[in-house]
């Protein structure tokens, strides 16, 4: 009787020790994150600049610090989709089969629709496998509208929130008297100049829109044949939505013609742009954009930013809601205990969060679209506390509006899924 007893009570403590192993092991399988964004081709520098944010913010404020959900690290797995819808559906589908159930994704709104369409539907289908989308930076304002979808999250503001505040700043210029407004063709292009046309003729009719021409995306490489359709045009202002290459080409060939007039943009900074810009871009080139560029408000912020640069020299930290992304979704995961998309998205509903910087974003729930404070800021090396691209230039804020008085209601009609 006395060895039936040992025996059954050695069982137990096997059992227990291995529910035990079984546990700690199950603690310490990474909790898995895909960036889906172009890591080769013409915009491979936005992309990988992204990726090197999303991993650094990863191992500074968590995993340096033993992980997440009790001790569980934070895995970056990159995809490259090329800049392309065909592409992202394709690593769409790897993302799937290696098991990734959250997808940072923020370059090209074209990209961004395909992806939340693609999700969607898939999710739909497989009530198990759910996908969440964090977009960081595509700014299509359908994608909180009209084509609102449950399980996407836009943590940047949109084009029309972005263009309110521009267009606020410009209509106080009184010697502009005429625009000229030049985008990539597709979506978030047509968006900025039909927004621009339609909020400058309510708050300066008297500006004379004298020039809106589209370009193909990513295959222009001399700008010169349009710059000098604005030269000729004699346009006091240019508007532009330009990101990546077509940026920096741009920047260039209104550079080389000479022309010195105000330049408004949501992307003329960083990877490589301010130093293409340099001295002949000062006090000509404007950015609307989250995120105070300098002074930057916070001490948690600069050293963040330093400790980025220690590691990454050649970079800059271009986009600082990648990080409050980051954040607002570990919070919701430390809230609810899960890692399971519905129910991060379920807490990230109305979430209220305090950023680096000390402010407050709220996450509005009825069509997820983040807000915060915008700024316009000028290019320029005064007052430049951090620079870009080491070139001794940067952002200084001229122009700031507090987070709710950029708020604007949406049209979505969000379906939910049933559980």
């Amino acid at each position: 009787m006395k060895s039936k007893i040992f025996s059954f009570r050695l069982n137990g403590l096997l059992l227990v020790s291995l529910l035990s192993l079984s546990t700690a092991s199950q603690a310490q399988e990474p909790v898995r994150i895909a960036f889906m964004d172009p890591l080769s081709g013409t915009f491979a520098s936005i992309g990988t600049s992204g990726l090197k944010i999303l991993q650094f913010a990863a191992d500074y404020l968590y995993n340096s610090k033993g992980g997440i959900l009790g001790g569980r690290m934070i895995e970056i797995v990159p995809l490259d989709n090329k800049q392309s819808p065909t592409d992202t559906q394709l690593q769409f589908r790897r993302a799937v089969s290696d098991g990734l159930q959250i997808i940072f994704q923020g370059n090209s709104s074209a990209v961004a629709n395909t992806l939340s369409t693609t999700i969607a539907r898939h999710n739909r289908r497989n009530p198990e496998m759910e996908v969440l989308q964090i977009n960081y930076s595509a700014v299509d304002p359908a994608l909180t509208e009209e084509d609102c979808s449950f399980w996407h999250f836009r943590f940047d503001a949109h084009a029309v929130m972005k263009l309110n505040v521009l267009t606020d700043y410009i209509a106080q210029n009184q010697d502009i008297k005429s625009m000229y407004i030049i985008g990539q063709d597709y979506s978030f292009g047509h968006v900025v100049a039909d927004t621009s046309i339609r909020l400058l003729n309510e708050k300066r009719p008297d500006i004379e829109i004298v020039g809106n021409e589209f370009h193909p995306i990513g295959q222009v490489k001399d700008f010169t044949p349009y710059v000098t359709k604005i030269v000729s045009s004699g346009a006091d202002a240019v508007i532009t939505g330009n990101f990546g290459a077509d940026m920096v080409s741009l920047a260039r060939s209104i550079i080389d013609s000479g022309l010195e007039i105000p330049v408004y943009t949501f992307y003329a900074a960083y990877d490589g742009i301010t130093a293409t810009l340099g001295e002949d871009g000062k006090n000509l080139i404007r950015l609307v954009h989250n995120e105070s560029s300098n002074p930057i408000p916070t001490e948690t912020r600069k050293d963040f930013i330093r400790a980025f640069k220690a590691k990454n020299p050649n970079n800059d930290v271009t986009q600082q809601r990648i990080v409050n992304a980051l954040q607002m979704m570990v919070t919701a995961m430390e809230e609810t205990q899960s890692t399971d998309p519905y129910t991060i998205a379920l807490a990230l509903e109305d979430m209220r969060f305090t950023n680096m910087s000390g402010e407050e974003l709220w996450m509005r729930g009825s069509d997820h679209q983040i807000f915060q404070s915008l700024h316009v800021s000028v290019h320029t090396d005064e007052g430049v506390e951090f620079d870009a691209d080491n070139s001794g230039f940067g952002l200084l804020s001229e122009y700031h509006v507090p987070a709710e008085e950029t708020i604007v209601e949406s049209s979505c009609q969000m379906q939910r899924p049933r559980r």
